[in-house]
């Protein structure tokens, strides 16, 4: 298995080669990228918790604060089994170079507790939420560290740990100096959350799409996409790409993926599938095959789309890789020996800290509302995002255009640059 820490060192180290050249004091550009190798912070414990039955169970939790530079940590929190202290701590790193693509005025974090949240009532997922927060309340805050939902976790658990972290802090201080919503993004709506949050990276995403759409001089009908990971993320990428016109042929989720040549209707899969259904249902009465995961990865389409884990796509399998162009839409579903492959083979890779950075300035745009007391319409959040994700993919592009670099590179090259600058600015280094 890929180590994720390992592989975010190593995007770190390529592009700090080519970025030391334009520092005249190259021994302390090296310090500063040497400090940024490694988070600021990873906090650890072992969440104790009582089970319905009356007995107590230990789960491990994580929070990794990569870096703080350009303001407080931002970055979600995962309930998965596959948790590990390597993926906080990449993700964290990750986050820091999504915040500084978009200009967004966070550094990066992710936290995580390795867990089936399927095998835990929904009491019991409650008493694990509160744990988790009672375990950061002293490492988070609005203007300290900002977690959000990501794989697993809901507006639902950000509500519980809101309340949580509001009450640990009462309890110890007597009186709260911080709007305590501010904390979490991601929030139900009736308890501070944004309008338009659930769709915003899926959607992000596919505003992505469209400006590579048009950077390539083509026309959405003659692009045929396919979307590996049908949750959150990659159901709402799918249904604004088919808005939009684009061809959505295969999608797939953790039980495997459909392929229709005509093309689907994403709406209808998620339909199908919210009323207990699967994606294979869709396939009667048409011209139509069952997919593996696997196999969907390496179908001949112009747009591939990996939306669930990371480490999907290896050197084991990036020669098979077919797709004129892949987003990134999961963090770090490419690793960087598969990345070179790709390269090699010319196939445009739009990075995660790009692609699905849609997610957290929604959240940046709720902390906002948060902090203001002032609520936007659902119109007025989605024509704020669009113009920062424009920006974003306009700057990689005129970057991969002025230096020949990857699209991953081009990316790096300026958001890395923007916290190098920042450290030196504070004079950290």
């Amino acid at each position: 298995m890929s180590d994720p820490h390992k592989n975010s060192v190593a995007q770190l180290e390529a592009v700090a080669k080519l970025l030391v050249e334009q520092y005249s004091d190259k021994k302390r550009f090296m310090q500063v990228i040497e400090k940024l190798k490694v988070p600021d912070r990873v906090i650890e414990g072992e969440l104790v918790v009582v089970m319905d039955n009356g007995q107590t169970r230990k789960f491990q939790a994580f929070r990794s604060q990569h870096n703080n530079a350009r303001g407080p940590y931002k970055g979600g929190i995962r309930f998965h089994a596959n948790v590990s202290k390597s993926e906080v701590m990449a993700l964290s790193t990750w986050m820091t170079w999504k915040c500084a693509v978009t200009g967004i005025p966070y550094g990066g974090s992710k936290g995580g507790i390795v867990v089936d949240p399927r095998e835990l009532s929904q009491t019991e997922l409650e008493r694990l939420s509160r744990a988790y927060a009672q375990l950061l309340a002293d490492h988070i805050g609005p203007w300290t560290d900002i977690p959000a939902p990501d794989v697993n976790t809901t507006g639902q658990i950000m509500a519980w740990m809101v309340d949580e972290w509001e009450k640990v802090r009462r309890e110890r201080d007597g009186q709260i100096h911080e709007d305590p919503l501010a904390t979490f993004t991601g929030k139900p709506l009736g308890l501070g959350g944004s309008q338009g949050r659930d769709e915003a990276t899926g959607l992000g995403g596919a505003f992505i799409l469209e400006k590579l759409t048009q950077a390539l001089g083509q026309k959405p009908r003659e692009i045929k996409v396919a979307v590996q990971g049908f949750g959150n993320v990659g159901s709402w990428f799918a249904i604004h790409a088919h808005r939009s016109g684009y061809k959505i042929v295969a999608i797939s989720d953790s039980k495997g993926g459909i392929y229709i040549e005509s093309g689907l209707d994403p709406k209808e899969a998620l339909t199908v599938k919210q009323n207990g259904g699967k994606l294979e249902d869709l396939l009667k009465g048409k011209a139509a095959a069952r997919l593996t995961n696997e196999q969907l990865l390496e179908l001949d389409v112009d747009v591939l789309v990996p939306s669930a884990l990371e480490n999907v796509i290896t050197d084991q399998n990036a020669g098979q890789i077919k797709a004129k162009a892949i987003i990134e839409m999961a963090n770090g579903p490419i690793t960087p020996e598969a990345d070179l492959i790709l390269d090699k083979k010319g196939i445009l890779v739009i990075p995660d800290v790009l692609a699905n950075a849609g997610g957290v300035t929604v959240s940046y745009f709720e902390w906002v509302q948060n902090l203001q007391g002032y609520y936007w319409s659902h119109e007025e959040v989605l024509a704020k995002l669009k113009p920062l994700m424009d920006a974003a993919f306009d700057q990689m592009w005129q970057m991969k255009q002025k230096t020949h670099q990857s699209g991953r590179v081009s990316v790096y090259l300026t958001a890395v640059k923007r916290v190098v600058d920042t450290i030196m600015l504070r004079g950290r280094v």
